[in-house]
């Protein structure tokens, strides 16, 4: 209703309708897309129900469908979020649809790949103002995005062990080296470090 994706369930009966009477498509689901960075198990049970009313009363109009597709990111963990594990997404969903014959469709989104690695990023030089600690870094927004984009918390650590008396402890912002204000990968981090150090970007 309030943003470019899809159509609004309350039309859907009219569009499948309309598909149903065109000669050369093949009605086969219903898809839907709740968001991105889920950590809670009840949006998807809510969408499930929706999307289930919306199937029986597509065959009450005798247009049946094969599939639903349950779309969703399943959530992550950046800063002390608790995501449901996918073992206890998948039992809820098996649940609800238990004795109807559809095939079920997911989009677990980054909880299959964003802790799969991490972005290495090094300390170029750090800058100190009357009102800022910056810590200059080789890597930047075209790096990685989510922060610059979303404001996005992307946990950020040192990895250095090397000794170095040099080392700065400040609540710093971790910005690139683009000419662009929003070139930053976290801001206000507790770090303890110098010019040279390694650090990790985790869930990248």
């Amino acid at each position: 209703k309030e943003n470019k994706f899809g159509i609004d369930i309350a039309r859907a009966l009219k569009v499948y309708q309309l598909a149903a009477s065109l000669p050369h498509l093949q009605i086969t689901g219903v898809d839907c897309h709740i968001g991105s960075q889920l950590t809670s198990i009840a949006p998807f049970l809510d969408a499930l129900d929706r999307v289930l009313m919306l199937v029986d009363q597509l065959a009450e109009h005798e247009i049946h469908l094969e599939h639903i597709d349950i779309g969703g990111g399943l959530g992550v963990t950046y800063n002390n979020e608790q995501p449901p594990a996918p073992g206890a997404l998948i039992a809820a969903v098996r649940e609800k649809l238990q004795g109807r014959k559809l095939t079920l469709i997911m989009e677990p989104g980054r909880s299959i790949a964003a802790n799969a690695g991490i972005m290495l990023t090094r300390v170029e030089f750090l800058k100190h103002t009357d009102h800022k600690h910056f810590a200059i870094i080789d890597g930047a927004m075209n790096d990685l995005l989510r922060p610059s984009l979303y404001g996005a918390w992307q946990d950020i650590v040192s990895v250095d062990r090397r000794p170095h008396d040099a080392r700065e402890q400040h609540i710093y912002d971790v910005v690139g080296p683009v000419c662009e204000s929003g070139d930053f990968l976290g801001k206000n981090r507790e770090l303890n470090i110098a010019a040279g150090d390694l650090l990790a970007v985790r869930s990248a």
